[in-house]
């Protein structure tokens, strides 16, 4: 059984977002997406969260912790 426009494009959507297709399939994804309103607002949640997850994800040092490090190199040396 062949998958449909919509479940085409959901196969390739992880790839397309990581620069994985080949040039075939990133055409064959772009003119989906350029014609289906679902398939795009599914992208652009998709795109958004990698977004989020990559901004949010980004572990802040301790307070006082660069000051320490800058103590060890200036004792090490």
């Amino acid at each position: 059984m062949s998958l449909g426009p919509c479940e085409k494009c959901e196969e390739l959507l992880q790839g397309y977002l990581d620069r994985e297709l080949s040039e075939a399939e990133v055409g064959e994804a772009e003119a989906h997406l350029d014609g289906c309103d679902y398939c795009r607002r599914r992208y652009k949640f998709e795109a958004n969260l990698r977004m989020y997850v990559r901004t949010s994800s980004v572990e802040r040092m301790p307070a006082g912790l660069m000051e320490k490090l800058a103590q060890l190199r200036g004792d090490a040396a």
